[in-house]
């Protein structure tokens, strides 16, 4: 039987034609027409000025600096999250200190959020920005965030990376903070192979980001630079896989839902699996189907799901490993991290691609069935 991977590519159809007129016009570089119109066709979506680059990093990093976050300054970020929402941070020099989630939506917890800063401003010591993840395909609650921020004049980033077609009530994941970043690495909703995007609450903030983008060249004929700047251009025969993939993204919503509800209703008679929650204030577009275990209601862990699908060649995964329990920033202050440890420990992420197909999704469901009957003696 063929392998059944976490989350692979899905191209919609021009692709290739974009890709095509980048060859064929020999605008293969960091400029042209493709770029141009990936970075209108995203603006038009999420309604603020955008800049397309190299990486899902590349924009957390610009959006941080953006925010004026640099050495000796402390960000406040999600605990649940890829290290890539927190790497950018200690690039600048800042030192990055984490907080819980809240158990109803995985997403950062707003009463913890608030607790942090009320503490933090009794001290006199008020963080330079948050973090705050919309983790698989979901919205974090951001109406008490933002107004927790507001209180205590803090700026916010939304790591969008995993949330791009997400919405929060109406409105799209990363229109809210000062600024938001999202990625197009190979096994998001959509893809441009490698790459990201940066959006913004006013055009110069875009135009900053995109002249340090290339280098920080100063305008004139020659090579002249007065500001720090960095190699993260998306190409143009990359911003036209992104062009593409932008046309179908509501199709491709609308597949990964089907496929996590899919799961819901394959399991809906076993005790010990139940789906990440589906927040009440927006559209989840469950870009990884991810399901909690209850070992003693199931008959069998985590990791052993994960081992049952690895030996008949289907790929999971845990959910992402908090960043408190990571050695890199074990010194690093966190709010709470109970809840987040035991969504680590217990949370696990099936085949969620688009392109998946019923017949091997049933696959997926049958091995997980048989692992939790062999437990029970079934």
């Amino acid at each position: 039987m063929p392998r059944i991977y976490l989350s692979v590519p899905h191209m919609g159809g021009n692709e290739e034609r974009y890709v095509g007129e980048a060859f064929a016009s020999n605008w293969l570089s960091t400029v042209g027409p493709n770029l141009e119109a990936f970075e209108r066709a995203f603006a038009d979506r999420l309604g603020r000025p955008a800049v397309a680059l190299g990486s899902g990093t590349a924009a957390m990093h610009l959006g941080l600096r953006l925010l004026g976050v640099g050495p000796g300054d402390e960000v406040l970020v999600s605990d649940l999250t890829f290290v890539a929402s927190v790497n950018p941070i200690r690039y600048l020099g800042a030192t990055p200190a984490f907080v819980d989630s809240d158990p109803e939506t995985w997403m950062m917890s707003p009463a913890l959020l608030a607790e942090a800063l009320e503490e933090r401003a009794r001290r006199g010591q008020r963080p330079k920005a948050v973090v705050v993840v919309h983790l698989y395909g979901q919205c974090a609650d951001l109406d008490p965030i933002l107004a927790a921020c507001r209180r205590h004049d803090v700026p916010v980033l939304e790591d969008a990376a995993e949330a791009l077609g997400a919405t929060y009530k109406g409105r799209p994941a990363g229109a809210f903070g000062a600024v938001a970043a999202f990625s197009f690495n190979g096994n998001k909703i959509i893809t441009t192979t490698g790459g990201g995007m940066l959006v913004a609450e006013r055009q110069e903030q875009v135009d900053r980001a995109r002249f340090w983008s290339t280098q920080a060249r100063e305008p004139g004929l020659a090579y002249s630079h007065l500001d720090m700047g960095y190699n993260y251009r998306l190409s143009n025969v990359l911003a036209g896989i992104g062009r593409g993939q932008l046309e179908v993204l509501e199709e491709r919503v609308r597949q990964r839902r089907a496929v996590a509800f899919r799961y819901r209703d394959g399991f809906a008679d076993l005790p010990g699996l139940t789906l990440m929650p589906q927040a009440p204030y927006g559209l989840h577009t469950n870009w990884l189907s991810c399901f909690l275990v209850d070992r003693a209601a199931l008959g069998v862990s985590r990791d052993q799901l994960i081992a049952a699908l690895a030996a008949e060649d289907v790929e999971a995964r845990p959910v992402w490993k908090p960043m408190h329990l990571q050695p890199l920033y074990r010194d690093c202050a966190c709010s709470g991290g109970a809840v987040s440890a035991g969504l680590f420990e217990r949370g696990i992420c099936l085949p969620s691609s688009s392109s998946l197909s019923e017949a091997d999704q049933e696959r997926v469901i049958r091995i997980i069935r048989a692992a939790a009957g062999r437990a029970k003696g079934r």
